[in-house]
């Protein structure tokens, strides 16, 4: 708790001290997520057949439902860690539910997008790794996620995409 505490007070406390500051943070917390997205389809449809575009689509729904669907939903129902402003008394940037912040739903989605994605294309998947780690930094900074979510959270991803790797057959 020492570590989410200290690490949460440093980026939460820039909170509300630069109105622009606040709206990138909620623009990566929020919206970013629909940005990588779109760059996803981009991604399926520069496949060069549609054997190479079922293999892409089928790695990332599959790394997608065992990371996000399955494994997070599951620790989620079994343990309940209250979020940061529920905790500290405090107004997150943005209105959240307070369901359990352990892990970081939106970590554990876009982790393993950009981890599959990097398996495919390093140079793309470098990108959304970066954008993920940004949305994860963001999600602390607007006041609704611990750092250990968004830790708990990549580690899903990247075990998720490490078994799906294994059990996809290669596209070949």
């Amino acid at each position: 708790m020492a570590f989410d505490l200290s690490v949460f007070n440093f980026l939460f406390g820039f909170a509300r001290k630069f109105q622009s500051l606040d709206r990138l943070g909620i623009f990566l917390a929020e919206y970013l997520p629909y940005v990588l997205i779109l760059f996803t389809l981009f991604l399926f449809f520069r496949q060069k057949n549609w054997k190479r575009r079922i293999y892409f689509l089928s790695f990332i729904i599959l790394s997608l439902i065992l990371s996000r669907g399955l494994i997070t939903e599951t620790i989620r129902f079994f343990y309940y860690q209250p979020r940061p402003f529920i905790v500290l008394n405090i107004e997150p940037l943005i209105n959240h539910d307070t369901t359990s912040s352990f892990p970081s739903g939106h970590a554990s989605a876009y982790f393993a997008l950009a981890l599959a994605i990097f398996y495919l294309n390093k140079k793309a998947g470098t990108w959304f790794l970066i954008a993920s780690l940004l949305m994860g930094l963001a999600r602390i900074f607007i006041g609704i996620h611990w750092p250990t979510d968004i830790l708990g959270g990549i580690l899903i991803a990247f075990i998720s995409v490490l078994i799906i790797k294994k059990l996809l057959p290669s596209a070949g």
